[in-house]
């Protein structure tokens, strides 16, 4: 059988795959062909780890047995019907996405990108910037989603005693279910925070900013093409919004160009939320756990629909 790996992986990591594959199970690593390569050795391929073109699956499929998505988004690839085992990365990333928004959030609430920029700069400034300085305990915030991110972004802010809403449209836990639910609660909201995956498009709409409550702060984690993006970029230049904490964007890398880059009360964090220690070695794990459930007839982790989006 022959493994093509999409995703990149350093030489260690390479090593450790080659090493740890059943001796049946030979090895191509995408980013050690030309590009000219590629397609061809894909497909030849029996089982796929990572996330191609969908093009590349959905034209001339190859005969693909087995599929490990490297992600826990899988939304481009819900029109593809390839009759085969998927499985994601389930909540990997969850618990380290949380802790970024958490952490942008209440880096925003307490001026620490200004602070920062006064230590590069050795300015002292202090009193003037206490004054300004805000809390996240006790603030009302609503999560939209309540997959893996938002479950662990609630169980964080906790211990901040937030009054936490969840919006999730079958999830029984969830308190509010609908738009017209969303909108009812947005004027009594201190904090959104953005955890849908990429199936929802511009779900986050101009009609529900404009709900949003005054000065109220927005933070995005799931996919950037969930936010109307230029209606959020008025808000926030109008001064409707109070700021953002935006690990996603609509286009990435973001545009030279973009207004997000420059407005004092936008924290930019590129999409670096899943990273954490041994991120790599844990990558691989989960591959090399599904490659043997498949091999012995088991149930995959983290097993997905891709018609369904789940």
């Amino acid at each position: 059988m022959q493994l093509f790996v999409y995703s990149a992986f350093s030489e260690a990591g390479q090593y450790r795959l080659q090493q740890e594959l059943p001796a049946d199970v030979s090895v191509i690593f995408r980013t050690n062909l030309r590009e000219d390569q590629q397609r061809p050795a894909f497909q030849k391929t029996d089982l796929l780890f990572g996330n191609p073109p969908t093009a590349w699956l959905s034209e001339a499929a190859p005969p693909l047995q087995f599929w490990q998505i490297d992600s826990a988004g899988f939304e481009r690839y819900a029109q593809l019907n390839l009759g085969i085992p998927v499985a994601n990365m389930g909540d990997f990333f969850a618990w380290p996405c949380a802790e970024t928004m958490v952490a942008g959030i209440l880096a925003w609430y307490r001026h620490i990108p200004e602070l920062a920029v006064l230590q590069a700069e050795k300015e002292w400034v202090g009193l003037p910037v206490r004054k300004k300085l805000g809390l996240l305990r006790g603030k009302r915030v609503i999560i939209l989603g309540a997959g893996a991110i938002g479950r662990a972004v609630r169980q964080q802010l906790t211990g901040f005693n937030c009054q936490v809403q969840c919006l999730a449209r079958t999830n029984p836990k969830a308190k509010l279910h609908t738009v017209e639910d969303l909108k009812a609660a947005l004027p009594q909201t201190d904090l959104v925070v953005n955890c849908l995956p990429g199936s929802a498009d511009k779900f986050f709409s101009a009609e529900l900013i404009t709900a949003m409550a005054p000065g109220s702060l927005y933070a995005s984690v799931g996919r950037g093409n969930t936010t109307d993006e230029p209606a959020l970029l008025e808000a926030l230049q109008t001064g409707k919004l109070a700021g953002a904490v935006l690990d996603v964007t609509a286009k990435e890398p973001l545009p030279p160009d973009s207004p997000l880059w420059s407005l004092p009360n936008v924290l930019l964090t590129q999409h670096t939320a899943g990273g954490q220690p041994g991120e790599e070695d844990g990558r691989i794990e989960l591959l090399l756990k599904n490659l043997g459930h498949f091999r012995q007839g088991e149930p995959l982790q983290n097993p997905v629909d891709l018609s369904k989006g789940y």
